[in-house]
């Protein structure tokens, strides 16, 4: 497959994953702030755009829920937000758009021209459930209309990788405002983890076993874990490798080792941890990204994807 192809392939799997996520994590904290009169929404704010890395500068004032919205859902001009994900999907289909589907192709078209510029505050909720069920549509037609050749494998591995960051973002999002952060049965919702939480605890949602369901739960397809090996499987397909001693693909080796330090790590020193041990999880994102470019992409730059949990 061409460099070019593979490259964008990869990258419309990044951007729908990403605006999916930003979605999800703009709905929990946006409508706790609403529900929660006690919180700081300016320290509230602030960490959340520190999470999604886009900051914003210390001498601002004040940063208000409205200041959120405008960066992260609709400025097109900012990596982090759901309009700049949904028009460099689109943009990447362009490229590759001898071997996109005419079926993704008009979804990737009609989402990105529907986009509105502003948001009305009143309709924010209604707002990131369409971009999720875009990003569902989008993801099914790929799903059950693409040969498991190696299209589908840079489509998935993408998002595999970019599904790994978002629920590491949201969980780091838990200890924002400390006991004002979002309760761990928002967090399974957001997820759409809630029901399949139930159905494997039988119980209402603790924080251990909420952070182990979402974090190492092998049969959900949004937890940390699910996502690391699918993205492993992905890479094993497109660039088999039989070495006798260790791993010299390094895409590989850093999916492993993050793999392996979730795994084997007590839920306990997770949770006493856990935004450093999600900070971890976007650094080895970045890393393994990283060395797909160099492997795969060697002619192309990266795009931006700024910022870690502080």
């Amino acid at each position: 497959m061409l460099s070019r192809i593979a490259e964008s392939l990869f990258w419309i799997g990044r951007y729908i994953e990403r605006s999916d996520g930003t979605a999800r994590i703009l709905d929990v904290h946006l409508q706790l702030l609403l529900e929660d009169p006690w919180i700081d929404e300016d320290t509230a704010c602030r960490s959340l755009l520190s999470v999604m890395g886009s900051p914003f500068p210390e001498n601002v004032d004040s940063v208000r829920r409205e200041d959120v919205l405008a960066r992260l859902a609709v400025d097109r001009m900012n990596p982090s937000s759901i309009a700049y994900s949904i028009t460099a999907a689109r943009e990447n289909a362009r490229r590759a758009r001898e071997i996109v589907s005419t079926e993704l192709w008009e979804i990737l078209n009609t989402t990105n021209s529907r986009m509105p510029r502003r948001l009305q505050t009143e309709k924010v909720h209604e707002f990131f459930q369409w971009v999720r069920e875009r990003a569902a549509l989008a993801i099914g037609i790929v799903d059950s209309s693409t040969n498991r050749d190696e299209a589908w494998q840079f489509f998935t591995l993408g998002r595999s990788i970019e599904r790994t960051d978002m629920t590491a973002r949201l969980l780091a999002t838990r200890s924002l405002t400390e006991v004002s952060g979002p309760s761990w049965t928002t967090i399974l919702r957001s997820c759409g983890a809630y029901e399949a939480y139930l159905r494997t605890y039988r119980g209402m949602p603790s924080a251990r076993n909420a952070a182990e369901f979402l974090l190492l739960d092998r049969l959900f397809p949004r937890s940390i874990i699910y996502s690391i090996q699918r993205a492993e499987d992905c890479m094993s397909a497109i660039d088999p490798r039989a070495d006798r001693v260790g791993h010299s693909n390094t895409v590989l080796r850093a999916l492993g080792q993050i793999r392996n330090d979730l795994e084997y790590r007590p839920i306990s020193d997770i949770l006493a941890e856990l935004p450093e041990h999600m900070q971890r999880v976007q650094t080895v994102t970045r890393e393994a990204s990283e060395a797909i470019r160099s492997r795969f992409f060697p002619t192309q730059a990266e795009p931006a994807w700024i910022g870690e949990i502080s």
